[in-house]
């Protein structure tokens, strides 16, 4: 069975294989976010935006020494027109989440899969899952100050995560939850039949 490795260094996605059952080695991606998505040639919509993102993020840790499944994965908040990404620092996050009190965006989950058995590109599949996330109105000043006050929101695209101390602040999800978290199960395991890999054979590598 080929071995995994996840283009990210996100806590969540490597959360998300661990309950899926799969072990994969996690590689550090080298992409510059920001100019990627200024360097795009087509348009750039949500969906294009974090499809292109997990492509290069993939590609990125390519390597003649890696013999498997090379995973790369990111998200984008689409909010009243914007596509948003990580807000980094302390303001950003606040005025997102001022903006977002009572209201609804949309989160998208692009996923790429490149297949790297032998050490060498045999194929590569993309897909972008995505949910509307609504978010309580019941939210004031002193809530989002305590929110970002714990950092957790800087480093998460749209300010905000479900599975953790943000889901608190999120009073419905319609759609793929696991695209909210970071990365779609059920496009994962598509990806990988597509390319002529067995998902379910996968489990055999246990849990990270």
């Amino acid at each position: 069975m080929p071995t995994l490795y996840l283009a990210s260094t996100s806590p969540a996605r490597k959360q998300i294989l661990h309950d899926l059952g799969l072990r994969a080695t996690v590689i550090a991606p080298e992409l510059d976010e920001e100019q990627a998505v200024t360097e795009m040639t087509e348009e750039r919509t949500p969906e294009a935006v974090a499809l292109h993102l997990a492509r290069l993020k993939a590609e990125s840790v390519l390597d003649p020494s890696l013999d498997g499944l090379v995973i790369g994965g990111d998200s984008v908040f689409h909010f009243e027109g914007q596509n948003y990404g990580k807000p980094l620092v302390p303001e950003v996050a606040k005025e997102r989440w001022r903006g977002m009190v009572g209201k609804s965006g949309t989160l998208f989950s692009g996923l790429w899969v490149i297949d790297h058995t032998g050490g060498g590109v045999v194929g590569s599949a993309g897909e972008v899952s995505h949910a509307s996330v609504h978010f309580a109105p019941s939210i004031d000043e002193r809530d989002i100050d305590a929110y970002v006050a714990t950092g957790e929101p800087l480093q998460v695209a749209g300010a905000f995560t479900l599975d953790a101390r943000g889901g608190a602040f999120i009073d419905k999800v319609e759609g793929d939850p696991h695209a909210v978290v970071g990365m779609s199960g059920a496009s994962l395991r598509r990806l990988i039949d597509s390319l002529g890999h067995r998902y379910t054979d996968l489990w055999g590598q246990g849990s990270a």
